[in-house]
Order: C-alpha cells, then sequence, then structure tokens
C-alpha cells in the first residue's frame, strides 16, 4: 500500500512540475508579446503564387541570405553552422526595419544594435519559424506579404507576429487587421 502511495505521490508531483512549466513557458511568450522590440525583417523575394501550399506561406528572410553569404564562398563554414543557435547583428530604422550589420562573435553593441536569434535547418536560415499559418480560404490577404513583424525579447529571440504590407500595412482578413 504504501509503495502505491508513494507512485501516486511521485506521478502528481511530476505532473504539477510538468503543468507548472508549461504555463510558465506561455506566460514568458505572452510577456514577449506584449513587451518584446517590434522587428520587421523583410520577405526574401519570392513568387508569392508559389509560396502558397494549402493553409500556410514559407517564409524566407532577405537577412537570411545575406547571414548566408556572410560566410563567404565556405559552404563548409555554413553548414558546420547549421549544428547550433546563433546571431546576428542588425540595426534598425525609424520604422523598426531591420538591416544586417554582421554576424555576431560576442563582440559589443552599439547603441542603435540589435541581436536576432537564428537556427540553420536544411540549409536555410530560420528566425523562429519558417512558415505563417492562416485560416484556408485566407491566401489572398497574404499575396502582398513584404515584412514579417516579430516582437524579440531581451535574449534576442524572435516571435512571428503577423505579415505586413511593403507599407507596413497588417495583412489578413478585414475582421483580423481592424484590432
Amino acid at each position: 500500500m504504501k509503495q502505491w502511495l508513494s507512485r501516486r505521490i511521485i506521478g502528481l508531483l511530476a505532473l504539477l512540475v510538468a503543468l507548472a512549466m508549461v504555463n510558465l513557458s506561455v506566460f514568458q511568450k505572452e510577456q514577449q508579446l506584449a513587451h518584446g522590440k517590434v522587428v520587421y525583417l523583410d520577405l526574401a523575394p519570392v513568387d508569392p503564387r508559389s509560396l502558397m501550399q494549402g493553409d500556410y506561406m514559407t517564409l524566407s528572410f532577405a537577412i537570411g541570405q545575406e547571414i548566408r553569404r556572410a560566410f563567404g564562398h565556405s559552404a563548409q563554414a555554413f553548414l558546420t553552422a547549421k549544428t547550433s543557435t546563433h546571431y546576428v547583428i542588425v540595426t534598425l530604422d525609424s520604422q523598426n526595419r531591420a538591416s544586417f550589420k554582421t554576424l555576431f562573435n560576442g563582440q559589443d553593441l552599439a547603441l542603435e544594435e540589435l541581436l536576432l536569434r537564428y537556427r540553420i535547418r536544411h540549409d536555410i536560415v530560420h528566425f523562429a519559424t519558417n512558415a505563417f499559418f492562416f485560416q484556408e480560404g485566407d491566401a489572398e490577404y497574404y499575396e502582398a506579404a513584404r515584412y514579417g513583424q516579430f516582437r524579440v525579447n531581451e535574449q534576442g529571440e524572435p516571435l512571428l507576429v503577423a505579415l505586413y504590407s511593403d507599407e507596413l500595412k497588417q495583412l489578413g482578413p478585414p475582421e483580423k487587421t481592424d484590432l
């Protein structure tokens, strides 16, 4: 009986710890969405019709191409870099549109510079996600996408919030953009 009771207590404690960790993660993401630095990343030029596949848009960012170029002609250096997480230094214009500055190697940042975390997966640079999901049938609202809006926390971790047009107008069905 004691063994059965101790197993139940251990199981219950493990469940409570797991629930606490999930809730903490959700709380941290909500705080990042509410208070993170707004940053716009320029989408890489692509044919919008080829982006649409069902109910999501595959995302590629121009700054990712610049990161790849920063590795130089060494494909091996780029392939080796995909084993971990990295940071890039960007500068922001008056509308918070990010521009590539340099790869981060531990150097101090200037006041106008910001760190962005990225990963390399399948030889592609990813910021937070490589897809933007939307309701089926809403593809036409996102065809003019030019920027991804991110909220970036103090550690440089970006969270994708929405897609924006060339004029930095939020895209999406009218009931979702009139907030």
